[in-house]
């Protein structure tokens, strides 16, 4: 058996004991039998029905809260995997494009009611966010275009600007909000929050993030080929700017859709295709799914921290990702066998 098979059987089986944690821990403990209990009930009608309360506390809050976190954490990894390929920078994250800050502007100006009325009332938060980031990606590729070409170089700054930008807008319509409550929960939600999960929003997350590791995958003799360099994939025979193009649609189809649910989750996509790589090493066959996992896993620690680090309170769960990502890269960054590309 190779490395990165151990690695990947490792890595699911810590995602397993992670799920049962995050659904087992929190304000009201429940303990592995009342979960497997609920979970037996729901999922092949085994056993008497559980009491109500312990029902909704596993079934309907926690369970789902856990599943998005691993759709999240996974799918903003492989995001972050695509990204440092596209510009062949390992400071390339999801949303290096300016999508997150255009999805933060339009929920920020969707919540706190500056959208027009005949507008708000026919959208959603999670439509209107990822409009956001739809109008951010759209300008961005726009000015990176050099005729039939995507600018790598134009394309890292456009995304840098319309960050910028959109940021400086989302931050104007928060303080020119006359509401303290909403302005609270629009703060919370623009640092990262799965605090809203339930089944009905996961379909979304669900069918960007499979569309995001299928595509990933599929393209993985193209990405290693990339990774080297525009030229060399030439002269391989690579469609190049086509793959470019596609990298550029499905970051934006991807990253939109799990930043309208969840808010804009720092660091995961940045951190975690490095770890990888540093134990599996940089082909693309291995990299996205076991980034795919490494993320889940580390969103879901992140989360479980974030519900019960301080008693009565929940944190943005964007807040632990950083204090515990900036110092794990960092470290990264310092070893010897680390390498890129």
């Amino acid at each position: 058996m190779t490395r990165p098979w151990l690695v990947g059987l490792g890595l699911a089986a810590l995602l397993v004991l992670t799920i049962g944690a995050s659904v087992s821990v929190g304000s009201a403990p429940t303990g592995w039998g009342d979960v497997y209990h609920v979970l037996a009930h729901r999922l092949f009608g085994v056993g008497g029905a559980p009491s109500p309360t312990l029902d909704r506390i596993v079934w309907r809050l926690r369970l789902p809260r856990a599943v998005l976190a691993c759709l999240v954490g996974g799918g903003l990894s492989i995001m972050g995997v695509a990204m440092q390929t596209l510009v062949r920078n390992p400071l390339a994250e999801p949303y290096i494009l300016g999508i997150s800050s255009g999805a933060s502007a339009g929920a920020a100006l969707f919540y706190l009611g500056f959208l027009p009325p005949l507008l708000s009332k026919a959208v959603s938060m999670p439509a209107a966010a990822f409009a956001g980031g739809l109008v951010s990606i759209t300008i961005v590729y726009l000015v990176a275009r050099d005729g039939r070409r995507v600018s790598v170089p134009r394309l890292l700054l456009a995304g840098v600007a319309m960050s910028a930008l959109m940021a400086s807008i989302t931050s104007f319509v928060t303080f020119s909000s006359p509401d303290p409550g909403k302005l609270r929960a629009v703060l919370f939600w623009l640092l990262g929050s799965l605090s809203g999960a339930r089944w009905g929003l996961l379909p979304l997350p669900a069918l960007a993030t499979a569309l995001g590791l299928g595509a990933l995958l599929v393209l993985a003799r193209p990405l290693d080929a990339l990774l080297v360099g525009e030229e060399p994939a030439y002269s391989l025979g690579m469609p190049v700017e086509t793959l470019k193009r596609g990298l550029i649609v499905l970051a934006t189809l991807v990253t939109g859709a799990l930043v309208a649910v969840s808010g804009a989750i720092g660091f995961v996509g940045l951190i975690v295709p490095h770890a990888i790589r540093l134990l599996v090493g940089v082909p693309h066959r291995r990299l996205v799914p076991l980034s795919f996992v490494a993320g889940a896993l580390f969103l879901c620690w992140a989360d479980l921290a974030a519900r019960t680090l301080l008693p009565g309170q929940e944190l943005p769960v964007g807040i632990l990702t950083a204090l515990c990502g900036v110092p794990f890269f960092l470290v990264l960054l310092r070893q010897r066998a680390y390498q890129f590309g």
